[in-house]
């Protein structure tokens, strides 16, 4: 025998519809990220140089790299070291210095990675006053983790205020007396020197130095097509309490 159809009180409906009330909305799609930039290009090419040595850390250089290498349509890059060719990185694998500092072409953007190397590199005479010529022809300068020690080995960051790798903190800021170190930074920027904190800190200040030289619309373009979620704050550093700063 066929059961009676149930009618749903007014209760039911009632609850029903608050139900429904509560439930989430669908959010308006995201609008999808293309291939195309956002901005397009304006005023010359700019050419990006990044310094390597032997026992460089490799997100140093390829962070910062890759978020560039996305606006290959407006800046150039090459790699410089004390002689071209092979460079073997921190944990072993090598990349190509596409010059030596004799023959860098003239420069825009130079930036100086950190790693193990940068214990040796302090106590090289050439190699410090090579890339301290660079800098000094150069705009804007750079560094990512220790190689802020380097910048400060060389005597460039005097009066200046920086930052560095917070676990390798006192042997960065040792390399320079006269710079005025910044403990709790993500990255910091004085004048034509912008320096980061460690390793993954330097993706995010490249994403920084993008946005200054060529608007936040094309940094977050950048980021966003690099699917990286790009920390925006300079002041948001957790690993200085993380390391006792």
């Amino acid at each position: 025998m066929p059961m009676p159809p149930i009618t749903p009180s007014r209760r039911d409906l009632l609850i029903g519809s608050a139900l429904m009330a509560a439930a989430p909305t669908p959010s308006t799609a995201a609008t999808p990220v293309t291939g195309t930039p956002p901005v397009p290009p304006q005023g010359p090419r700019k050419t990006l140089g990044m310094v390597v040595f032997e026992g460089f850390e490799l997100l140093d250089v390829f962070g910062p790299l890759e978020m560039f290498g996305m606006i290959n349509d407006r800046v150039d890059t090459v790699l410089i070291a004390e002689k071209a060719g092979p460079v073997a990185s921190r944990t072993g694998p090598k990349t190509i210095a596409d010059v030596s500092f004799a023959d860098a072409p003239k420069l825009d953007i130079v930036m100086v990675p950190g790693g193990s190397g940068t214990r040796r590199e302090v106590d090289n005479p050439a190699f410090l006053g090579a890339m301290k010529r660079l800098a000094e022809a150069t705009p804007q300068v750079a560094s990512i983790c220790t190689g802020s020690g380097l910048l400060a080995k060389a005597g460039l960051l005097n009066g200046v205020r920086a930052t560095s790798n917070k676990m390798a903190w006192q042997w960065a800021t040792a390399q320079g007396k006269e710079v005025h170190w910044v403990p709790h930074a993500r990255w910091v920027e004085d004048g034509r020197f912008i320096t980061s904190s460690g390793v993954s800190a330097g993706t995010d200040m490249a994403l920084a130095l993008i946005a200054k030289l060529y608007g936040k619309v094309l940094a977050q373009w950048v980021a966003d097509r690099a699917e990286y979620r790009w920390n925006e704050d300079a002041s948001d550093d957790p690993f200085a309490a993380i390391n006792g700063l």
